[in-house]
C-alpha cells in the first residue's frame, strides 16, 4: 500500500450492527469495524492485507487475469474504484461489482472466466465470488480470532 493515509475497508453495508462478527459488506470482523479509527497504520496494512489475500484466493479459482494493463486502463477509463497497490484479482472484483450488469465480453477487461464458471451471469458469478470471500472470512475468523478471544476470557474471568 502506498503511503497515503489508509482508508476504510467498508463499502457501506455493514452488518455488524446486526450482531454478525463478520461484516457481511467488506468481511472485516467485528472488532476491526469497531476500532478501526482507532488502528494505527500497521494494523489497518493487517487487515487490508489479510482481506486482499482471501479476494484474491477466491476470485482467481474463477478467473483468469491474462493482461493485467487492459484491466487498469479498463478501470481508470470507467472511473471504477480500485486500489492499483493490490493483486490485479481484486481489481478484477472490483470490476465484476460494479459492472456485471453492464459488461458484455470480460475479454476485453483482460479477463477471462475459467471453464467451469462460464456461462454463468456475470451477477451470478458476482455474488458466488461475494459469498465465498464472506464464508472464508467466517472461517479465518473462526479458526483464529474466535479462540483467542474465549481465552482473553476465560482469564480475565468473563
Amino acid at each position: 500500500m502506498s503511503n497515503q493515509r489508509i482508508k476504510t475497508p467498508c463499502v457501506g453495508l455493514c452488518s455488524t450492527v446486526y450482531g454478525d462478527l463478520v461484516c457481511r459488506g467488506c468481511k472485516r470482523f467485528h472488532h476491526e469495524v469497531v476500532n478501526w479509527n482507532a488502528y494505527d497504520e500497521c494494523e489497518k496494512r493487517s487487515v487490508w492485507a489479510r482481506l486482499e489475500v482471501l479476494l484474491a484466493q477466491v476470485v482467481s479459482a474463477k478467473l483468469d487475469v491474462f493482461d493485467s494493463n487492459r484491466l487498469k486502463e479498463q478501470l481508470l477509463l470507467r472511473k471504477i474504484r480500485f486500489n492499483p497497490d493490490q493483486s490485479e484479482y481484486c481489481w478484477a472484483y472490483q470490476l465484476i461489482s460494479r459492472g456485471a450488469r453492464f459488461i458484455q465480453q470480460l475479454d476485453a477487461y483482460g479477463i477471462h472466466v475459467l471453464p467451469e464458471f462460464q456461462g454463468k451471469p456475470l451477477t451470478e458469478l458476482r455474488d458466488a465470488i461475494d459469498q465465498e470471500f464472506f464464508i472464508l472470512s467466517e472461517a479465518h475468523y473462526e479458526r483464529y480470532i474466535a479462540p483467542s478471544f474465549l481465552r482473553e476470557r476465560l482469564d480475565s474471568g468473563t
